[in-house]
């Protein structure tokens, strides 16, 4: 399916740990729109849906539903910190285009 590196796994672990309520895990998602056509999404849910793809990573949940496991199958999902700021990278090899945001393919 997809690869959640360690650095990935602590911030959304620290994302479920601030949300202030329990949650079922942190969705992850590929929505139409951006610059390039399609673009990742991610929220934190307060419960699965039937057909969700459910990933248990230990003290951690990733949710994705059917139709953004196509999109999102053999993806790496990594977290970055830098001089630009810090933030979720997506390494799909799905994507044909990208934008330059990394945050938008078709």
């Amino acid at each position: 399916m997809i690869e959640i590196t360690e650095p990935a796994r602590s911030a959304i672990k620290a994302a479920i740990d601030g949300a202030g309520q329990p949650v079922a895990g942190l969705r992850l998602m590929v929505q139409p729109g951006g610059c390039a056509g399609l673009k990742y999404g991610m929220a934190l849910e307060l419960e699965a849906q039937p057909d969700d793809a459910v990933m248990d990573l230990g003290e951690v949940t990733v949710l994705i539903d059917p139709q953004s496991q196509e999109h999102l199958a053999g993806a790496t999902i990594d977290f970055v910190s830098g001089i630009e700021g810090a933030g979720f990278v997506f390494n799909n090899p799905n994507a044909r285009n990208a934008c330059g945001c990394g945050k938008s393919f078709c």
